[in-house]
């Protein structure tokens, strides 16, 4: 037992310097993968020290010696794009890898809409999916792991895969597109690492010294070197509780009562009707978090028998569960993802059949979200399941007090360490940055905080001003009809100024949201345009108009105000036909209304009778600027902006 002791604390640091064993290499450098042509590439791993590596690939042999802190490394002359290869790597155990290799390396980040994958958008692209045969674009996905206390060195387990008609649901859309364009346009290899976690805020990404300096963060940062503070917090908030499992709120009475609600011989009683789409604040029940249950008939011919079914119940806030002739056909535990449920076959029958759905509610307006898609699919046939339902209460919540939860994936630091870091030695031809929405309640400090984060992993990567692509806000939320303050706008006006930045770009994309979905579907639109603004950042296309127009100058001639444009490209235009829209104007007073703007030539002209001394302009200042309608002739949106910027 001593003798094992011995060795458990001599190895007992392996997991941060895996010494006391074989040759091991880093997640990225495996099997599949993709080299980055045309510069210096690392190879590196763990060994013992003092181990000997030897690499041989593409007909020549590297050897070097594993250092002091077990880590070697070898570096790679500038390699042609081609493949696929076969790496040989010896120390004192024996690795070969195969199927690699060597084109254009992205490294792709951020929150949700960097993470949602093809699967959820494959109604809208079907054709995308059914031709997925690009074995030459490869993706890999960085598992979540969030971690404050230090840098890891090696990222979660993940494994390369090659673009296929099953591989490519799992694939990041916004990052496939932007991956594909490439392709088409470069005809290389690409390889995608996405690294990316929904509702994350920027800080989590960026690293300590990235943050000193930036106000809240070097205090909260502080509080992580306390090892008391730590386990008081993990110790405090357990993991959150099973959405489904209300007992912990009451009674349901749709799953206590003698016969549950979703049963097919369940008689309904004092029912209420309800509009579907629609949330429940405003048809007739108030403040209530908590069950109710939606009920809906429908009349069936004799050819559904036997045949499977898709069910689409759109949206729902925040979990569901859905019932059919007494059947649960699915369940989902949280608001964002869109509910599309397979019926079997056997469990639709001729004439009357029952649709319940279950709806969990904790935060906001419970219900089912506007403008998505209520159906029952039946082979060709769709059937139409907006309309006239039934309600009933199953549980109303108590108010509970709110507890601050401490998750470290939304702490400052809390992902770079564990899936930045860890990828930095890999050599990539450049980094596309979609995040923003959930730093929109602090939006006026997100200019210098993506400022941080483009100069602290480009410090990281060691490559000089290494190409930064990344995705403007699109729209979202309610639209207002009359000029306002927005956070959204802000923190558009904040992504704006990382566009100074060198060797940035930017893809505006206020035409490819949707007001009532935080993840709109178009990932198209948005990869290619943030390909696009690759091509010229990234592949010197001077040729490319990278973006849209973007505010340049202003000038004030008598009532009325004179701007200009960067990235006119062969001129501005309305992508509709119509009058310019979108644009406000206001005096000293900062008092904003709507003004008339035409194009003259490569500038805007704006005015407002009512302004007879204007200042100041703004346009598409909102969350959801609907109609703005500035664009170049190359097809591209003009980015919001505002000339009174503090």
């Amino acid at each position: 037992m001593k003798l094992v002791k011995i060795l458990l604390f001599i190895c007992g640091v392996f997991v941060v310097v895996p010494a006391c064993a074989k040759m091991r290499l880093p997640q990225l450098v495996a099997d599949g993968m993709v080299l980055q042509r045309n510069t210096s590439v690392n190879i590196w791993g763990w060994a013992n020290v003092g181990e000997k590596i030897a690499i041989r690939f593409q007909n020549r042999v590297y050897h070097t010696v594993t250092g002091k802190d077990s880590v070697w490394k070898v570096i790679l002359p500038p390699l042609k794009a081609g493949g696929p290869y076969v790496m040989d790597l010896t120390a004192d155990n024996h690795i070969v890898l195969h199927d690699v290799l060597v084109g254009d390396v992205w490294f792709c980040a951020g929150q949700s809409n960097m993470v949602l994958p093809m699967e959820r958008v494959k109604e809208k692209y079907p054709d995308e999916i059914a031709v997925a045969n690009y074995p030459e674009i490869r993706n890999f996905f960085v598992p979540t792991v969030a971690d404050v206390s230090g840098l890891h060195q090696d990222l979660p387990a993940g494994k390369w895969l090659k673009t296929d008609t099953k591989n490519i649901l799992s694939f990041g859309a916004t990052s496939w597109f932007f991956a594909k364009r490439l392709y088409q346009k470069y005809r290389v290899p690409i390889g995608i690492i996405n690294s990316s976690v929904g509702g994350t805020p920027i800080e989590a990404w960026i690293s300590r010294e990235g943050l000193k300096g930036i106000a809240p963060f070097d205090k909260r940062m502080a509080q992580f070197g306390n090892a008391a503070f730590i386990d008081s917090v993990t110790r405090k908030h357990a993991p959150a509780a099973d959405p489904f499992n209300t007992a912990a709120y009451g009674t349901d009475k749709g799953l206590s009562e003698t016969q549950p609600w979703f049963d097919t011989t369940y008689a309904p009683r004092h029912w209420h009707h309800f509009w579907l789409p629609g949330y429940w604040e405003d048809q007739g029940i108030k403040d209530l978090h908590g069950v109710v249950w939606f009920r809906k008939e429908i009349n069936l011919p004799e050819s559904v028998s036997g045949k499977v079914a898709k069910l689409f119940v759109g949206r729902i806030v925040d979990a569901d569960q859905t019932y059919v002739n007494g059947r649960l056909v699915g369940g989902i535990s949280y608001q964002y993802p869109p509910r599309r449920y397979t019926v079997q076959a056997g469990i639709l029958k001729p004439g009357k059949n029952i649709i319940m759905v279950r709806v969990i509610n904790f935060a906001g307006k419970g219900g089912f979200v506007p403008d998505k898609s209520y159906r029952l699919q039946i082979g060709d046939d769709a059937i139409d399941l907006r309309g006239d339902w039934q309600y009933k209460v199953g549980q109303a919540f108590e108010p509970v007090e709110t507890v601050n939860t401490f998750s470290a994936q939304n702490e400052p630091t809390g992902l770079f360490n564990t899936m930045v870091a860890p990828a930095t030695p890999y050599t990539i031809k450049g980094i596309v940055w979609y995040q923003g929405e959930s730093n929109t309640g602090k939006a006026s400090v997100y200019g210098k905080l993506l400022t941080a984060l483009i100069a602290d992993w480009r410090k990281h990567w060691n490559a000089g001003n290494i190409p930064f692509i990344f995705a403007q806000l699109p729209n979202f939320n309610e639209v207002r009809y009359l000029p306002a303050e927005s956070e959204w706008a802000t923190l558009r006006e904040g992504q704006l100024q990382a566009l100074a930045v060198p060797a940035t770009g930017m893809a505006v994309t206020i035409d490819a949201g949707e007001w009532n979905d935080i993840h709109p579907l178009d990932k198209k639109t948005v990869g290619g345009r943030l390909a696009l603004a690759a091509e010229h950042v990234a592949y010197g296309e001077q040729g490319v108009v990278p973006t849209g127009p973007i505010y340049k100058s202003a000038s004030i001639n008598g009532n009325k105000i004179e701007l200009t444009f960067n990235n006119v490209g062969t001129g501005l235009t309305t992508n509709d036909g119509d009058e310019l829209a979108q644009f406000a104007i206001a005096g000293a007073d900062k008092k904003f209304v709507w003004a008339h703007a035409i194009i003259t030539g490569d500038k805007v002209w704006v005015w407002a009778d009512k302004i007879t001394a204007p200042l100041y302009v703004r346009y598409a200042w909102a969350d959801n600027p609907e109609g703005a309608n500035l664009y170049n002739k190359e097809g591209l949106p003009a980015s919001p902006f505002r000339t009174d910027k503090p």
